[in-house]
């Protein structure tokens, strides 16, 4: 499959969150995308799924008139944003994307019927052919011009000629040419990022030098080929004088997202109903089905053997129902929860193989999924030093902690910066949706102990600095641990923030012990808690898993967890039930019976998200049999 085809079906099956659209004026506003309009005759096997039959176009637009949506313009936006005017209420942008000529024989007809403004984003190189492999029939310039001049038109750069992919990473992966790195397999090895921004900011500077001299007008808006772009492409449009740029993510603008605007993909030519539906509920919140992916199971020294375990991975995940999966991207072969190196290029830690990249395309375009990005927060076996790792208080004295997890300290400055750079090495080389923050975010009620960590404490919380005085009082321990809490989480955030320079629409989510759900009281043993939890991330993972608590009566167990999970707001739409598919203290699989029956009640119970770890394809555990008939869940409009 190819990238665009990849990256349709990934924009249709996107988990969007809720956004009413404004009723009354201000400064919110939709944009629509449409690409190529074809005549009813033309329908016909094999359906490109982001073309719109012109019939289905014009009841689109009619429907608009008849429900008080009002379409604005390029210029109705830069009014507003002066000031100048007020966005009227149910503002919606039209765009349509590629240049097609079928915009003009067929969509613009209907502009002019309606008095409809749109953008038109058109590829500059494409502009210099007549014929374009594998693309279909294009306009002219002097079609162009003549739509600019209706003044329903704004003229849109659609890039140079990055409408297209890239080879990025060994295994020779098509990606995005505006957000990867080009590979070089002659050399083994990536494009710097010298040369990285100066490609970027050469294409975009003739796109926009090339629409000028073609038709007389510099563009004021660019749109990412894909929707894909990253904070250095975003510099480079604004450089050219591009300050308006439009992605492709379903929701509702405002004025402060006019660098980098969502944009609503029309697919699979809806009729009239089905499109009040997108526009009216906007493909809202898809319930999660999760697999949890351990690489370190995929991995083989023997690369041909890889590929087979890959190939196995992708048809079993496929054909299994999720749409989810959380894949780990560090190693970790002694099982002891920390990294020992990691499945990408990094500046930091031993790379086992390269290889998170290509797993994760090929679970997205193959078997259809969302891919999430496993990583520790602060559990890596580092050549860093001593000062930097988490210390307990043990024999009356700072020491190593003793916990399973090798810590580093988020109190470190140093340590920060080390973590948050084998984060932005994961998002600048790695195509993914969201990262998962694996559950070593922990600091105990004798942790962190570090000369920094309580300085911090007693400078910045106003704590003691003795931690013995911290400890004697049950309700300084608890401040205590409720301001860890905090500061784990915005460590998160920054972490999430330096893979965003490179992965603007990444989603995160973090694991979640049981305990602090059922006991609140015992954030003070672990720094967790679920109104933080819910606050900081967008999904919550929960660790739903009865047997390794040692659960009395596991049914009871679930029961609690979920009715606890609902007592706080948003806590079931935002909370991932994870069951587990070991039972690691009787080292058995967990009958396939005991995990449907568990998957069963927790849907009754009402949660929305659920998911599984580890999937073992070797074992066929979870069973697939069993997992094709409960994990599915119904499609949306």
């Amino acid at each position: 499959m190819s990238i665009f085809a990849r990256f349709i079906f990934i924009l249709a099956c996107l988990f969007f969150t809720t956004v009413a659209f404004a009723g009354t004026a201000g400064s919110s506003f939709l944009i629509l995308n449409y690409h190529d309009i074809l005549e009813e005759e033309e329908r016909v096997p094999p359906f490109d799924r982001i073309a719109v039959n012109k019939q289905h176009l014009n009841e689109h637009f009619a429907w608009l008139k008849k429900n008080d949506y009002h379409v604005i313009s390029i210029q109705d936006l830069l009014d507003a944003m002066k000031g100048e005017k007020v966005l009227p209420a149910r503002a919606v942008m039209l765009t349509f994307d590629d240049g097609y000529l079928s915009f003009y024989t067929r969509a613009m007809p209907l502009l002019k019927k309606y008095r409809y403004p749109a953008t038109l984003a058109v590829v500059g190189s494409w502009l210099e052919q007549q014929n374009v492999p594998g693309v279909k029939p294009l306009m002219t310039v002097e079609q162009i011009r003549e739509v600019m001049a209706s003044g329903l038109v704004e003229v849109a750069s659609h890039t140079y000629d990055m409408h297209g992919s890239i080879p990025a990473n060994p295994q020779g992966s098509q990606e995005s040419a505006v957000t990867s790195r080009l590979y070089s397999a002659e050399y083994d090895e990536y494009e710097s990022d010298e040369n990285y921004r100066k490609r970027i900011f050469q294409e975009v500077g003739k796109s926009s030098e090339q629409l000028f001299q073609l038709i007389g007008k510099r563009p004021r808006v660019l749109v990412w080929p894909y929707g894909e772009f990253n904070a250095i492409a975003l510099e480079a449009a604004k450089l050219a004088g591009m300050n308006l740029t439009m992605g492709l993510s379903d929701g509702v603008n405002t004025l402060a997202d006019v660098g980098g605007m969502k944009r609503m993909m029309i697919t699979d030519d809806p009729g009239v109903e089905q499109f009040a539906n997108v526009i009216k509920k906007q493909r809202s919140g898809q319930e999660l089905r999760v697999a949890h992916v351990d690489m370190d199971y995929i991995f083989d020294e023997s690369e041909e053997q890889t590929a087979r375990n890959l190939a196995a991975l992708v048809e079993r995940i496929k054909a299994s129902g999720a749409n989810t999966v959380f894949l780990q991207a560090f190693s970790d072969p002694d099982g002891d929860g920390n990294a020992d190196q990691l499945y990408f290029p990094n500046r930091h830690l031993p790379v086992r193989r390269d290889m998170f990249n290509y797993v994760a395309v090929q679970l997205r375009s193959r078997a259809r999924v969302k891919v999430y990005a496993w990583m520790p927060m602060m559990a890596y076996k580092a050549d860093v030093p001593l000062k930097w790792y988490v210390k307990e208080w043990r024999d009356g004295e700072p020491q190593l902690s003793r916990h399973i997890y090798t810590r580093l300290s988020p109190f470190n400055p140093e340590a920060r910066q080390y973590i948050g750079e084998i984060y932005e090495d994961l998002g600048k080389y790695c195509v993914f949706d969201g990262i998962l923050f694996h559950d070593d975010g922990i600091l105990s009620d004798y942790e962190d102990v570090s000369n920094l960590a309580m300085e911090y404490t007693h400078n910045v919380w106003g704590l003691p600095l003795d931690f013995e005085k911290i400890h004697g009082s049950s309700q300084l321990r608890l401040r205590w641990a409720q301001h860890k809490t905090e500061l784990m989480g915005e460590f998160t955030n920054y972490l999430a923030d330096r893979v965003r320079y490179y992965r603007p629409y990444i989603k995160t989510a973090r694991n979640l012990y049981a305990l602090p759900v059922l006991n609140p009281y015992s954030e003070e043993w672990f720094a967790q808690s679920l109104p933080a939890f819910l606050k900081y991330y967008d999904y919550v993972a929960i660790e739903a898993m009865p047997f390794m608590e040692q659960a009395e009566n596991p049914d009871a167990w679930l029961t609690e967890l979920v009715k606890k999970t609902a007592k706080y707001p948003e806590g079931l739409k935002k909370t991932l039930f994870e069951l587990q598919a070991v039972d690691w203290a009787e080292h058995r699989d967990i009958p396939m019976q005991v995990f449907i029956e568990q998957f069963n009640l927790l849907k009754k119970l009402g949660a929305l998200h659920i998911g599984y770890y580890p999937d073992n394809l070797y074992h066929d555990q979870p069973r697939l049999e069993d997992l094709k008939k409960i994990f599915p869940v119904s499609k949306q409009d």
